[in-house]
Formats: C-alpha cells, structure tokens, sequence
C-alpha cells in the first residue's frame, strides 16, 4: 500500500522528493501518513477534496483484495 500512495503523490506533485509515506500497521488495520510541501498540499487535496477522496478509494480497493482496512492520512 505504501508504494501505491507514494507512486499517485509523486505524480501529482511538484516537489516529488518531499514525498514522505510512513505505513504502520495494528490490529488488522494498515495507516499510511503521507506528507508533502507544503506549496504542494493544495494538488495532493484538490478541489473539495477530491483527489484526496480518489487517492482513499484507490487504496481501499486495493486493501480490500488483503481483506484489511486502510487510513490514509494526508499531512
């Protein structure tokens, strides 16, 4: 899960090298924090929220082949 959040933000981004996703994993439940420049968090949200909303989906479609759920927190 971690390369596929770091895979959509690093195309999304000016600054690919501040692309920082940290995975931790605890009770069956997978959190990935991904952190960008702050000059970049406007394209990584989008309007209303909604790439932020998309890159969710695209996450939680992929953890549900692994059956575990997946918070993606965008910092």
């Amino acid at each position: 899960m971690k390369e596929l959040v770091e895979v959509i933000a690093k195309a999304l981004v000016d600054n690919p090298e501040e692309v920082v996703v940290n995975e931790t994993e605890k009770d069956g439940e997978i959190q990935i924090e991904l952190k960008v420049a702050p000059s970049d968090m406007g394209k990584v949200i989008g309007k209303q929220g909604r790439i932020a909303k998309a890159i969710r989906s695209v996450v939680k479609a992929a953890a549900s082949k692994e059956e575990k759920k997946v918070i993606v927190d965008i910092q």
